[in-house]
């Protein structure tokens, strides 16, 4: 660079190619990771041009970035698990989020369907956590009716949702799944 005040470090760029990607080959041993590695510097100095001193060696500053860029790759290296041959990941897989929605929905049209005593029994015993005695003085009706009423609405809920006996309804949302559950019917 002959003139440091009217050039642009940027235009000093491109020459330096060749040679970073002779160093990053020596440092990787592998030609499409240097090649990757070249990238990275080359991104990383452009973002950081203002920080490049005119008239210092642009060659050296590269290098450098170059540098430390794979010293950093090898340190992230080190974090990451190797699975090979991809038990690790089966064992990370999740559901997608979008079934639990389209359940939810579902039992939202459900409980709608459900006559009001029966939503209001299901509500406070499986919802809202009431035991049958509390949740019968409420209402002002015996504690049998209050499980008559959950049991049906529980019965009733599952028909309309297409849930067999053995079927368990995948939500994530824990007082929806305590209004289903049958564990919470006693027997009178």
């Amino acid at each position: 660079m002959s003139d440091g005040d009217t050039n642009d470090p940027r235009d000093e760029l491109v020459e330096h190619l060749p040679a970073m990607r002779a160093f990053a080959i020596s440092l990787t041993r592998n030609g499409s990771v240097a090649d990757d590695m070249v990238q990275d510097t080359l991104v990383k100095a452009w973002t950081n041009i203002d920080k490049f001193q005119a008239g210092t060696n642009m060659r050296a500053w590269l290098f450098t970035i170059l540098r430390n860029t794979f010293y950093s790759s090898r340190r992230k290296a080190k974090r990451e698990v190797s699975d090979v041959d991809g038990i690790f990941t089966e064992g990370l897989a999740e559901k997608p989020a979008h079934d639990g929605h389209l359940q939810m929905n579902d039992f939202r049209v459900a409980l709608g369907k459900l006559k009001v005593e029966q939503r209001e029994a299901l509500l406070l015993i499986g919802a809202s956590g009431f035991s049958y005695e509390e949740a019968a003085d409420m209402c002002g009706v015996a504690v049998g009716t209050i499980k008559s009423r959950t049991n049906r609405a529980r019965a009733q809920l599952a028909e309309l949702m297409g849930l067999k006996e053995d079927e368990a309804m995948e939500m994530t949302d824990d007082a929806t799944m305590s209004v289903l559950s049958a564990s919470k019917v006693a027997s009178f």
